[in-house]
């Protein structure tokens, strides 16, 4: 092959190769612009000057509920709630039991003042407990009562702060005397009250 035929050959497959590369750079597809997410910062144009009043996106506010004042919850029942919460009492009891162990064990005085405190506090969280239920159930026996009397044809009656207070001290009493506390009780009140009468009486000073 002579060289004059090798550059017509070489001429000829170039002008292809052109054609061909010309033919792909039309027919490729414009590239596909990716959806922004919703969530995403609003893009402004830099060509567009930005208006005065941006339009804020609507954010959906959390409304919090209080079970304790929301009529969805129902009415608290002292007495349903005692019966279905009636399982804490055995493990407070249980953890009661457990904390005198460790205050017996316990050698640390800082540690063995915080037990003492939390038994204290769990002491006085149980005889408020059962003074509470003791009203309860003093409250129920009355209504009882005044039904009875409502069924007789009979006109209820309703007592007056001062006279549940007067049945509350005779209950307390009658307590006190079966488990023979009742003597100390008294040497304890009368010291009390001995106290607050020393404070109300004039000092010297003021003779």
């Amino acid at each position: 092959m002579s060289f004059e035929e090798r550059l017509q050959l070489q001429s000829g497959t170039g002008t292809r190769v052109s054609k061909q590369v010309a033919g792909a750079k039309k027919t490729a597809k414009p590239a596909v612009k990716q959806q922004r997410s919703k969530k995403g910062p609003v893009e402004m144009s830099a060509k567009k000057p930005v208006p005065f009043l941006r339009q804020v996106v609507s954010v959906t506010k959390k409304i919090h509920r209080d079970p304790r004042f929301d009529d969805l919850s129902g009415v608290y029942n002292p007495e349903v709630f005692m019966k279905t919460y009636s399982f804490l009492d055995a493990i407070k009891k249980q953890e009661k039991e457990m904390i005198q162990k460790q205050l017996k064990k316990c050698r640390d005085v800082e540690q063995k003042e915080k037990l003492q405190q939390l038994l204290n506090r769990m002491t006085q969280q149980e005889l408020a407990q059962k003074k509470q239920q003791k009203r309860r159930e003093r409250e129920l026996s009355l209504k009882r009562r005044q039904r009875e009397l409502a069924k007789q044809g009979k006109k209820p009656f309703f007592l007056k702060k001062s006279e549940k207070r007067k049945l509350e001290l005779a209950e307390k009493y009658a307590e006190l005397k079966r488990s023979g506390k009742l003597e100390s009780f008294l040497n304890k009140k009368r010291k009390r009250n001995a106290i607050k009468d020393k404070r109300r009486l004039p000092s010297q000073k003021n003779l």
